[in-house]
């Protein structure tokens, strides 16, 4: 064997154990897709049967309609909260907004299949501005939704929401709402929850089971 071949073969060698080296260390890096009982255990349920919706009378924070074929095409994580919610709307949508961009910088394929919507259950006081100024806080490409009440109530029933004004002790009033994160998957059906208190890395670590799993 000539020089010039022992050097081919050891540089052909080099590279077979370089790609097995990456490949090793990329299976370890990788966050590994959890089953239903461990994401149970983290406070994700999902439905026996995805529930198919039904979506009209609401507005983007764009001017744009928001319907049943806006919740097509990507994994949906829809929050029902107001812009002036004191404690649980800024802790959930921040934890959205953690998760997402972790998934931006480590699994970018991943988070392009995840949508972030905040369903206004304070009509009277998010108006589009509002609502686009709060959500883009958390993360440039979150959605503001809002619409009549009785268009927001008819969605909310869909995926066992429940939300209701109560008055406070300054003449004005609060909105006391379920806390859950609902999960619509890219038919547009109602496929799960998560429960509180929301995590980013629950979130993330369910975002990335999904799209492995289903």
């Amino acid at each position: 064997m000539t020089n010039g071949s022992i050097r081919s073969t050891v540089l052909m060698c080099v590279a077979l154990i370089s790609i097995v080296v990456v490949l090793f260390v990329h299976k370890v890096m990788q966050t590994p897709s959890l089953d239903e009982t461990a994401l149970r255990e983290l406070g994700v349920v999902f439905l026996p049967t995805p529930r198919a919706l039904i979506v009209d009378g609401l507005t983007t924070d764009g001017g744009a309609a928001f319907t049943t074929q806006s919740l097509e095409g990507a994994w949906t994580f829809l929050f029902f909260g107001f812009t002036n919610c004191p404690d649980v709307c800024p802790t959930t949508m921040a934890e959205l907004g953690n998760a997402k961009r972790e998934l931006v910088q480590s699994l970018p394929e991943i988070a392009r299949q995840m949508r972030v919507v905040l369903v206004s259950v304070d009509p009277e006081r998010d108006d589009a501005q509002t609502l686009g100024r709060y959500v883009r806080a958390f993360s440039p490409d979150f959605i503001g939704v809002n619409g009549s009440r009785e268009s927001i109530a008819r969605f909310a029933t869909q995926v066992n929401v429940a939300f209701g004004k109560v008055p406070d002790n300054e003449g004005g009033y609060t909105v006391d709402h379920s806390g859950n994160i609902v999960i619509v998957n890219p038919h547009g059906h109602y496929q799960g929850f998560i429960k509180l208190p929301h995590k980013a890395t629950t979130i993330h670590d369910t975002m990335i089971s999904l799209v492995e799993r289903y």
